[in-house]
């Protein structure tokens, strides 16, 4: 490896990302070196390319969704091996403060994110706390890895973790991109008697459908919660990836006596709440949930090795590093055209 390498650069928003070269890393103390080989896009690198979530720092290398192979570790590193197959987590906690220390390290106050604080995983390499890397089973390509931690895990917290999905119950996922279709996939695979998933797009709901959801609802064209109650007489567990508003309210509606409503979309408008008695007498509960823990990124890697738990079509597009803009034009898009999004930065 040389001194240099190639970064997805993001200078401004609005502005493509730049491919520059830039230092390359080295592993320091209790740190680890990655050769990336798969680092997937999704909506929030959209949002940060347009300047809707600020970024602690500028110019930074965006990508939190890297997986590789370990080149080489620092000093004080055990039980990691040159050559081993990782995915890196979006951000370790620091293993002290009170989150960390009840095992929802995903919480920590004092996490950097990658691509978000500290340059991310749009490079050649990446050099990560050793507690960042989680080991890859060989029968796991690392294009679906790469998208574990984020696409996959983050709905599987949502559900299993934050919802506490058991199995017979009913279940509504509002929003059909990456974190809603595999919301129907985990859900069906967790023994839920009938999901339903809303979308206002129909190839987003067309592939709702493919992923196992028994019916599917264009929120354009009529009010789900009223569909849904009509239908299933409210459901158990209602899982938002949207994060606006006016979804929140309509998954609220959607709920039986003694549901839950969990958040998973990110959004900055002001939620509107049905009265306090609408949750006293029904003992209804509206949850949020972020990321996931390392236990849930193993979880979701076992059902993938295992072949429960299908993800040969989430990854509709692949791409070199020099064609990073190819992929968040795509998933831009108005018109939902792919699931997951990965970038292969040692590809030309």
């Amino acid at each position: 490896m040389g001194d240099s390498m190639r970064a997805a650069r993001f200078h401004a928003p609005g502005e493509p990302l730049r491919i520059e070269d830039v230092p390359a890393p080295s592993a320091g103390q209790g740190e680890v070196l990655v050769r990336v080989l798969a680092c997937g896009l999704c909506g929030s690198d959209v949002h940060f390319v347009e300047g809707r979530v600020p970024l602690a720092r500028v110019p930074i290398t965006l990508g939190h969704e890297p997986a590789g192979v370990i080149e080489s570790v620092g000093d004080g590193v055990e039980g990691i091996k040159p050559g081993q197959r990782v995915i890196v987590r979006p951000g370790a906690g620091c293993g002290q403060c009170p989150s960390c220390a009840a095992g929802r390290e995903h919480l920590c106050e004092r996490t950097e994110v990658l691509g978000m604080h500290v340059d991310g995983g749009l490079a050649e390499f990446l050099s990560v706390d050793a507690t960042s890397v989680i080991a890859v089973p060989d029968s796991v390509p690392l294009d679906q890895a790469a998208i574990i931690s984020d696409a996959v895990a983050t709905p599987y917290h949502a559900l299993v973790d934050r919802g506490a999905l058991r199995a017979g119950e009913t279940v509504a996922v509002f929003g059909a991109g990456g974190l809603g279709e595999h919301a129907v996939r985990i859900a069906r695979l967790c023994g839920a008697a009938t999901v339903v998933a809303v979308d206002v797009r129909p190839a987003a709901l067309d592939a709702a459908r493919d992923a196992g959801a028994d019916v599917v609802i264009n929120g354009s064209e009529e009010r789900a919660a009223r569909r849904i109650r009509e239908l299933t007489g409210g459901v158990d567990l209602a899982i938002e990836c949207i994060g606006r508003a006016e979804t929140i309210g309509e998954a609220v509606k959607s709920l039986r006596r003694g549901g839950r409503a969990v958040v998973v979309g990110m959004g900055a408008e002001p939620i509107q709440l049905p009265p306090p008695n609408a949750f006293t007498w029904g003992e209804q509960a509206l949850l949020g949930a972020f990321g996931s823990t390392a236990g849930h990124v193993r979880s979701v890697l076992s059902l993938v090795a295992a072949g429960r738990l299908d993800l040969t079509r989430s990854v509709g597009m692949v791409l070199p590093l020099s064609r990073v803009n190819v992929g968040l034009d795509a998933l831009r898009a108005s018109e939902r055209a792919v699931t997951r999004v990965v970038v292969r930065p040692h590809e030309a």
